[in-house]
């Protein structure tokens, strides 16, 4: 490794301890080593088993935060993979270990890309600050909510954030992230009444009674969307009913679904006009709602324009801006007013076995992240 870059040293390094969710397995104490000798003040705050930090320095000004995660998914089989997940390697220039795009590879080149402003610019404006937790692919509830919730409960200000999630697609800077869409999920209960198939009439079958429902549902116009978020989508993800028997008719149905809903839509709108077509049909039912967070947008302004020229000048393409894809910790920042975007590596293999990342394409991320820094603070584009 002695001919590797800063980056990737730190980025194998990190890959290296098995930081399965909500485990952090010593990650975050590399890197607040390297934030303490850049004389960030550190503040640890764990939430149940998990371990938070948040660092800062400078004390007035912007303050322009970095987000991310120690924690991985679990590998899967060990055996299907071209190295052990946790002895990263690199092969034809291909960096592989779980993490690697995921985010960690995004850690190592945000801390190399302060250190780098840092010792161009040791008197900087402004402040440089770091939310890191151990639990943002496990259930997100002791993670980054809850620091969040703390720092503004103290008035803490934010005003831009980068989070490190994979965005790019192709290539490294092709997608960046300005928002992210809505999420909630229903469970749904449908109840009968249970009896014989052959005398139907003294049963009644919640399939037969939550299909009309669900059907409507699933074909609703719920929005239009607008320049920034496709329309809301609805999906049925799990559907469940039946004794096993071919000749029972059940006595009641579980279905779940999820709404991905644009800035058009509220939960509370969402949820009336679920509530609405289920008493329309009649139904018998029980429903429990799961808030995930709601869409946030960051427009064009300060922060996305010096990422795009950030990028620009260190790949040399013009990345477009998406709110496509899941949800990301920049839900939660998004409420305290902040500026959020997300840049990090290509996506294609997150979450898989044999996890990997171009080698080359981190140190170029640390570049546009640096660069980002200098835009902000020292050029102010």
């Amino acid at each position: 490794m002695s001919d590797l870059s800063p980056t990737l040293k730190l980025a194998m390094d990190l890959i290296s301890r098995p930081s399965v969710t909500p485990e952090d397995a010593g990650c975050q104490d590399l890197m607040i080593e390297r934030l303490k000798a850049l004389d960030f003040d550190i503040e640890y705050m764990p939430f149940g088993d998990v371990k938070n930090f948040y660092a800062k320095r400078g004390t007035t000004g912007p303050n322009l935060c970095f987000a991310g995660h120690t924690d991985v998914v679990p590998t899967g089989p060990e055996q299907e993979w071209h190295v052990p997940p946790f002895s990263p390697e690199i092969i034809d220039g291909m960096l592989y270990g779980r993490g690697a795009a995921d985010m960690k590879g995004s850690l190592a080149a945000m801390i190399t890309a302060v250190e780098t402003f840092v010792t161009a610019h040791p008197d900087h404006p402004g402040q440089i600050s770091f939310l890191i937790t151990s639990d943002e692919e496990g259930p997100f509830v002791d993670g980054t909510t809850r620091v969040v919730d703390a720092l503004m409960a103290r008035n803490e200000t934010i005003d831009w954030c980068i989070v490190g999630e994979p965005s790019s697609t192709k290539t490294l800077g092709d997608i960046i992230k300005n928002g992210r869409r809505g999420s909630f999920s229903g469970d749904l209960t449908v109840y009968g009444k249970q009896g014989h198939v052959a005398y139907p009439h003294l049963a009644e079958n919640p399939i037969h009674l939550a299909a009309p429902a669900l059907a409507e549902m699933a074909n609703a116009h719920w929005d239009d969307g607008n320049d920034f978020f496709p329309p809301t989508s609805f999906q049925v993800s799990n559907i469940h009913s039946g004794t096993g028997a071919t000749n029972v008719v059940p006595g009641k149905l579980n279905a779940q679904f999820n709404f991905r809903f644009s800035s058009e839509l509220d939960f509370d709108a969402l949820k009336v006009r679920v509530l609405e077509i289920l008493d329309k049909h009649k139904l018998r039912y029980d429903i429990e709602w799961t808030y995930n967070g709601l869409p946030f947008l960051t427009r064009p302004g300060e922060l996305v324009d010096a990422m795009i020229e950030a990028v620009q000048s260190t790949v040399n393409i013009t990345p477009e801006l998406s709110t496509s894809g899941g949800t990301s910790d920049g839900r939660f920042i998004a409420k305290m007013g902040t500026q959020v975007v997300e840049l990090g590596p290509i996506n294609a293999t997150i979450h898989q076995v044999n996890e990997c990342v171009d080698a080359e394409s981190l140190n170029q991320l640390s570049a546009i992240y640096a660069r980002t820094l200098t835009n902000l603070f020292v050029d102010k584009r």
